[in-house]
């Protein structure tokens, strides 16, 4: 008895809660069906009529905007029918007969003097006179012509008579300007009155225009429909404006984003194509989210509510702000405003500034961001960032792609997204060295260089944190794809075998890992040996940024606290 109570109970919670979400769905459909009517009615022709007729009995309708100076001019002046204003007609007509007078005058000119006479128009000097130079080989110009100077084959002059003539054709225009303006004025205050069509009207025709650019776009372009799901999955991606500009053919890009991989990290070498790869994911899902097909083969988008980029920049003289100061700016508002339903793309950070305080700025900012949980795409120069992060959870480390010579004086971009952090330790100096940067800077640059990076590779510590974080990382990346699994549609045979696959994928990562930690657990141990060994009797303080690298000595400084930052950009160990 109980049983049945418990599932009668279950089945009334059920209906209710369905009961409850179809009323509320049936509203807002019913909502949408009054609004769609409403604006029927807005935009209806017969509302529309009056207003149309209006405008007809006002503005003439062979008015067009007119690119030269003179047919500008008159079509300004002859815009209002006539018999709208009796003295907006006494004024045009004044001002025909000024131009009438002008031109009469270029002609009596002509038959007296016995040369061709051509009035032309600008807006600085009105009506002048041009004349060809080879009706003056055997005469000079009459006295009569003022203000000459001679251009090519040409020489432009004025009289003392078209200068008055200018000067009334001026007055009665701007007569008639004025009139003009004060009858629209009188036109737009009775149509204001009815403007709620108009602007409805206008609505549905933008609306009209987009839908129908966006069935031409697709109808031309090789572009498919994007799902709206839980997943940020793309594959064969391309940037909607560079591939129509650029000649040379688009190389399509893949993406993939959930929960286990919100915070992907770019890297690679200059004009390898970072920039353009994250803001084409930026484009598209605005893209999606307005209706519009995406370029791509395949292309899955979750709603997100906002969108933040942190692109490069120039200083701003204007505001006084410095590049780096533009950068923490914006990125504060980002950081103020960013929620789990965000996407967020940062082209570059922390690069305004010294490397330690521009690295450390970008790592902490780059905390905070994985914090929220908001789908990001960091593009970046600093390896150690994509080190000292790829433990995370949630980070996802890639790189673009380069085909560089072994003695670094050729470059090829291949512009194709792959996974870890770049692997090319050098790409800025071979980027130098084939812009043409003198041999000399380049050797010294490449032997300070390679120091630096034994120097850091010496120092660099095991840490269990480090260890402890890839194992929780991989498990919960196992979880994720069983709970696809679960979701999905293999079943049988087919799902038992991808279950085999997986768990030899996970064993085989996890032996990895302790076996990796075996090994730099024995580095460890050796390296401090050695550094005892040089050290002597001198007292030394560490101070270690997140991958090791940085490390002074402080004579006399042996009771001084200790602190070392772990790589997993954890807190710190006393």
């Amino acid at each position: 008895m109980s049983n049945q109570y418990r599932q009668s109970s279950k089945l009334w919670r059920q209906s209710t809660v369905s009961y409850y979400y179809t009323s509320m769905r049936f509203e807002k459909f019913q909502a949408r069906l009054v609004a769609a009517s409403n604006r029927k009615k807005l935009c209806a022709p017969a509302r529309l009529v009056d207003l149309q007729t209006l405008i007809d009995e006002t503005i003439n309708e062979d008015i067009t905007f007119q690119s030269q100076p003179l047919d500008l001019r008159n079509q300004r002046t002859y815009a209002i029918r006539s018999g709208v204003n009796g003295l907006l007609d006494v004024a045009r007509q004044t001002y025909k007969e000024a131009n009438a007078d002008a031109y009469q005058l270029v002609t009596d000119l002509g038959q007296t003097h016995e040369m061709t006479l051509e009035m032309k128009y600008d807006t600085a000097r009105q009506f002048y006179i041009r004349i060809a130079v080879s009706e003056l080989e055997e005469r000079n110009l009459p006295e009569i012509f003022i203000n000459a100077f001679k251009r090519k084959a040409y020489i432009e002059c004025q009289t003392l008579d078209l200068l008055k003539l200018n000067q009334k054709i001026i007055d009665s225009h701007h007569e008639v300007l004025q009139m003009s303006d004060r009858t629209i004025q009188e036109l737009i205050d009775k149509i204001r009155e009815d403007i709620a069509p108009l602007f409805k009207t206008c609505e549905a025709i933008a609306l009209l225009d987009m839908i129908a650019s966006f069935a031409q776009l697709v109808t031309v372009q090789d572009y498919c429909r994007p799902e709206l799901t839980d997943t940020f999955a793309i594959k064969g991606s391309r940037h909607p404006i560079r591939e129509k500009i650029h000649a040379e053919k688009f190389v399509p890009n893949d993406a993939y984003a959930t929960q286990q991989s919100r915070f992907q990290i770019i890297t690679g070498c200059n004009m390898s194509g970072k920039s353009t790869y994250i803001r084409s994911l930026a484009l598209m899902t605005v893209m999606a989210q307005i209706g519009c097909f995406v370029p791509a083969t395949y292309a899955s988008f979750p709603i997100r509510h906002q969108l933040f980029a942190r692109v490069p920049s120039d200083e701003s003289i204007e505001a006084n702000v410095s590049t780096f100061a533009a950068e923490m700016r914006e990125t504060a508002f980002i950081l103020r405003n960013i929620d789990r339903r965000s996407l967020v793309i940062i082209d570059e950070l922390g690069r305004g500034t010294s490397t330690r305080d521009g690295l450390t700025i970008a790592i902490a900012i780059a905390e905070a961001l994985i914090e929220s949980r908001a789908l990001v795409w960091f593009a970046t120069h600093f390896r150690e960032l994509a080190h000292i992060l790829s433990e995370r959870n949630g980070v996802v480390n890639l790189h673009l792609a380069v085909d560089m010579s072994e003695n670094q004086d050729r470059m090829t971009m291949l512009y194709k997204i792959s996974d870890g952090w770049v692997q090319e330790t050098h790409y800025g100096i071979a980027m130098a060295k084939v812009a043409g940067l003198p041999a000399d800077v380049i050797d010294v640059a490449t032997e300070v260089s390679t120091k630096l990076a034994q120097k850091t590779e010496r120092k660099k510590k095991n840490s269990k944190s480090v260890a402890l974080a890839r194992r929780r990382k991989l498990i919960l990346g196992l979880r994720e794809q069983l709970k696809q699994a679960q979701d999905g549609n293999m079943q049988g045979r087919v799902l038992g075998l991808w279950l085999k696959k997986l768990q030899d994928e996970f064993v085989r990562r996890m032996a990895a890992i302790d076996e990796e930690v075996e090994t730099l657990e024995d580095d460890a141990i050796t390296d401090e040996e050695e550094e005892r060994s040089e050290a002597g009797d001198k007292s030394v303080v560490e101070v270690s940024d997140d991958d090791g690298s940085l490390v002074q000595d402080v004579p006399g400084a042996a009771n001084l606290p200790r602190r070392v930052y772990e790589m997993s950009g954890a807190l710190p160990v006393e």
